[in-house]
């Protein structure tokens, strides 16, 4: 029992203590020369049970330790591995990223610049719709003016009819009276 405490101490210290080869082989011997002083009882085989477990841990105290030397640098290379991979993942994402955003600011400036295109061409139409607009408000006017020209002349003219016709009348009237004949009535009601 105090050899296996002895062992659990060893297995205890082991992963903090590097193994030296030294130790171990002295450790081996000490413990052959254990099972060769005893005289060999009955249980003797299971006290050379007992006693070869001390023996394995001092060599596996030895490769326990490089065991977890390897295990700590097999860690060691994948956190490596993982980290480079990760960094890898945030490049390739970042590089997707500043690729889509270049094409999102390319699409934009193509919008921009199509709408700039379609507001110049409106200006236009519009422009030429506002020079029609003058154009035909400008022939509007003048037909405008035209026909109030003619309304004139047509009203001048009936003005000047009627005061014909008044002349006549009364020509008419001073020449009848003149030779004292009733006129005829041109009207159907006397």
């Amino acid at each position: 029992m105090a050899e296996e405490q002895k062992t659990t101490k060893v297995d205890v210290e082991s992963p903090a203590e590097e193994p030296t080869p030294a130790p171990v082989e002295a450790s081996k011997d000490v413990a052959e020369e254990k099972v060769h002083d005893q005289p060999p009882p009955a249980e003797s085989k299971a006290l050379a049970i007992v006693e070869k477990p001390i023996e394995e841990p001092t060599p596996k105290k030895s490769s326990t330790g490089s065991i977890d030397r390897d295990v700590k640098l097999a860690d060691l290379e994948k956190e490596k591995k993982t980290s480079f991979i990760k960094a890898w993942e945030e490049s390739e994402k970042s590089k997707a990223e500043n690729k889509a955003q270049k094409k999102v600011s390319d699409v934009l400036a193509w919008e921009n610049s199509q709408k700039a295109a379609i507001e110049a061409q409106l200006r236009k139409i519009e422009e030429k719709l506002e020079k029609k607009k003058a154009e035909y408000g400008e022939k509007m006017k003048n037909k405008v003016a035209a026909i109030h020209k003619q309304a004139e002349e047509k009203r001048a003219m009936v003005e000047a009819k009627r005061g014909e016709e008044l002349l006549k009348a009364e020509e008419m009237a001073a020449k009848h009276r003149a030779t004292g004949i009733v006129p005829k009535a041109t009207c159907g009601c006397f």
